[in-house]
């Protein structure tokens, strides 16, 4: 015999199996991001549409189990250790970071320099792995980065890469989010610049970060795709000029074949096979 649910009786399963406290728990985490890394009681109301009393309800939870802390002197709140603990899991889990470790540490040995691996989110790139040149004479660099890191998209190699492969539709509302400021003295503020940039990345393969996002460092940056031939993350070397002072396309001949060859192993494992 047959049994017919209705979309009453399905509304109210779901409804059943839908925690709002969880929800609003979780929307309060999220709040949190790269650009609003410490927030105060009324940011986080005015983020997740709450009354300022029940946020602090459920900020009071979430700081008792850690995941968030209070500073003391401005009664600020910022994620805490075992938010930061989820993140690593969730970046320890995924495929990618278990296949590039001994690649990166290889190109990073071969180079001298130091080698990370991004993945995109919305505007922006985040980090999840990084290697140093285990070379006693190291020509690694470090800017503070770090896995879990966030830069902005525009204006870093990884990111060209990653936008560079994008559907057009979803590349327009990325670059509509984005604020093109001038982070570095060669950073591209105009959209049709960037876009003819793009165009070339998808060309060449390469994309190429001269003085873009800080003065003095250039960066080169090759994608890395799945199994179904997508770019899910991009590899990029990081040269500061006064470990190399040369000119960029004296760079890119050095360092461009062994990061295409590494890119392109990265793939493999991951199951990409190119069209013969």
């Amino acid at each position: 015999m047959l049994t017919t649910v209705t979309d009453e009786e399905s509304a109210r399963t779901h409804a059943a199996s839908h925690s709002v406290s969880l929800e609003r728990g979780l929307s309060i985490l999220d709040a949190f991001t790269g650009d609003r890394s410490v927030l105060g009681i009324a940011d986080l109301a005015r983020a997740v549409g709450l009354n300022k009393s029940t946020t602090h309800r459920y900020v009071a939870t979430l700081t008792s189990l850690q995941y968030l802390q209070q500073d003391p002197e401005t009664k600020k709140y910022f994620l805490g250790p075992r938010a930061v603990d989820l993140g690593f899991a969730a970046i320890d889990s995924m495929e990618l970071t278990r296949v590039t470790g001994p690649l990166l540490q290889a190109l990073a040995d071969e180079t001298g320099f130091t080698i990370s691996v991004a993945v995109a989110d919305g505007p922006d790139v985040v980090y999840v792995d990084r290697r140093r040149s285990s070379r006693r004479t190291s020509l690694a660099m470090d800017l503070n980065l770090h896995v879990g890191s966030r830069l902005p998209a525009y204006c870093t190699s990884m990111g060209k890469v990653l936008l560079a492969y994008r559907d057009p539709a979803t590349l327009r509302q990325i670059l509509d989010r984005t604020d093109m400021a001038r982070r570095g003295p060669k950073t591209i503020t105009n959209r049709e610049q960037l876009l003819a940039a793009l165009a070339k990345v998808r060309q060449t393969g390469i994309a190429v970060n001269d003085e873009e996002l800080a003065p003095g460092l250039r960066s080169f940056s090759a994608p890395v795709r799945d199994r179904s031939g997508e770019v899910v993350a991009a590899i990029n070397v990081a040269v500061y000029l006064t470990m190399a002072p040369t000119t960029v396309e004296a760079l890119a001949g050095r360092l461009e074949a062994p990061l295409r060859r590494t890119a392109a192993e990265i793939s493999r494992r991951l199951g990409y096979r190119p069209p013969a």
